[in-house]
């Protein structure tokens, strides 16, 4: 997907009053109309590549600053932001946020620096969980550098191997004198992976399957000669303790592992050619279902963007054990926990398959939002039998047309299945599957009749 157009004006006003030029003068420095940079400057019209190229030209300047909504990671960033169960009452909808965040970009920055030090603040009285995900979501779950060293590893390692199994065993012989050894679980105890340093050995336990072994070499591999570039990232943070640093550079391997199985270009490609067929794509990159979903989160490389989807993960009690928002806008996300309307917790009910469907995600006070969810139970770590969840997919449904997974399925919003987000953050009145009232509505008390629902309030 290809950048999208740059509405600056609130920038472009800032510096040509900086200049204290008058729009005639300063037009007639970029060569364009008056009329045309009027329109700039109330975001009427966005910045051609030829005016971008003028103003950095005539008045050095950073060109990075036009797109200062970039440092809060845009308008999904700022939504996220809102979405905090603090201002439901408000019902901020997207098209609100987007125009506080055109026209005035830094007031919105502002805020953004005022609710994250609120964040960091309480993440640092104890919530390293909270901390280490805040910081991925800051990066949008994209590390550039990470995914180009992982690309070029891959590269060097399909020289000579088709099999990437094989490859990284030769990697971890020739580059650190390390042999791979698969134990059983019984002699592995509590571990799936042991780095034995003293036998020159990488323990594996056997229980794990393909792609899951498959994995926990590429971790080690990532961990034996990434350091420095996952020093820096977690060094670029500011985290309240020990532990949410940890918890940072503990991604960051899996992330540089998940990129050398499917390097960013040639997974790409495959994506696009297979309308992202998650089967197809794992088998073709020999992957888990879970480790596929995590990498679908991360394609942002500037220029060649692959399509904006989230990922999260839940338990049977609808607990989030994984969250990555991603580029994908889904501020939902954030709620406490999850709906069991969800599509997620009907994939409970069938192990192993792949379960899709449109989903009206309402509730907050906000216009619903349109989703397309595909769900799919996963066995903690490539262990059968161990611990069972369920990771989610979902991408706007308008997005979604294409996609393997959507043949069949319709798409229309009023066809689409009517969902909630947490009881204490959802306003959907008419819900028989309700468990609590939701935070800030008035309740009503009428002795005289008992309503559907447990709980009856005025509606926003």
């Amino acid at each position: 997907m290809s950048e999208g157009p740059l509405f600056a004006g609130p920038a472009m006003r800032r510096l040509r009053r900086r200049e204290g030029l008058t729009q005639s003068a300063m037009a007639d420095r970029l060569g364009i109309s008056p009329s045309y940079l009027n329109l700039i400057e109330r975001n009427q019209r966005p910045l051609s590549a030829r005016v971008v190229v003028q103003v950095v030209d005539q008045f050095d300047f950073d060109p990075r600053a036009l797109r200062e909504d970039e440092a809060i990671g845009g308008l999904a960033g700022l939504a996220r932001r809102l979405a905090d169960e603090r201002f439901a009452d408000l019902s901020i909808d997207r098209d609100e946020i987007a125009e506080f965040l055109a026209a005035a970009p830094q007031a919105a920055a502002a805020f953004a620096r005022l609710y994250d030090a609120a964040g960091e603040g309480a993440a640092s009285q104890g919530d390293p969980i909270a901390a280490a995900r805040k910081e991925i979501e800051r990066w949008r779950n994209h590390f550039a550098d990470l995914d180009m060293a992982a690309e070029d590893l891959a590269d060097d390692l399909r020289l000579s191997h088709a099999d990437m199994g094989s490859a990284l065993a030769e990697r971890l012989r020739e580059r650190h004198q390390l042999a791979i050894r698969v134990l059983p679980g019984d002699v592995m105890g509590d571990a799936v992976r042991r780095l034995d340093l003293h036998a020159r050995q990488l323990q594996l336990s056997e229980m794990l399957d393909g792609p899951a072994r498959n994995f926990q070499v590429a971790l080690q591999v990532a961990q034996l000669e990434q350091r420095d570039k996952f020093a820096a990232l977690v060094a670029g943070a500011r985290f309240p303790d020990d532990i949410s640093r940890e918890m940072f550079r503990r991604h960051l391997h899996a992330y540089f592992a998940a990129a050398l199985l499917m390097p960013y270009s040639r997974f790409l490609r495959a994506c696009d050619a297979t309308g992202y067929d998650l089967p197809v794509l794992q088998r073709r990159f020999g992957v888990s279902f879970e480790q596929l979903a995590h990498r679908l989160t991360t394609l942002q490389r500037v220029g060649q963007r692959g399509l904006p989807f989230f990922m999260a993960r839940i338990d049977r009690a609808g607990v989030w054990s994984k969250r990555f928002v991603g580029a994908s806008g889904a501020t939902w996300l954030e709620s406490p926990s999850s709906c069991p309307l969800w599509i997620a917790h009907r994939a409970f009910e069938r192990p192993g398959e792949i379960c899709a469907r449109a989903e009206l995600i309402d509730g907050t006070g906000a216009e619903a939002a349109h989703w397309l969810s595909i769900a799919r139970t996963v066995d903690a770590r490539g262990l059968p039998g161990e611990a069972r969840f369920v990771v989610v997919l979902g991408i706007e449904a308008r997005l979604a047309g294409n996609l393997a997974q959507a043949r069949g399925l319709s798409l229309r919003p009023e066809e689409a299945a009517p969902t909630g987000v947490s009881c204490l953050r959802c306003h959907r009145a008419d819900c028989r599957q309700r468990s609590l009232p939701p935070r800030g509505a008035q309740l009503h008390f009428d002795t005289a009749r008992n309503g559907l629902t447990p709980f009856e309030f005025s509606s926003r």
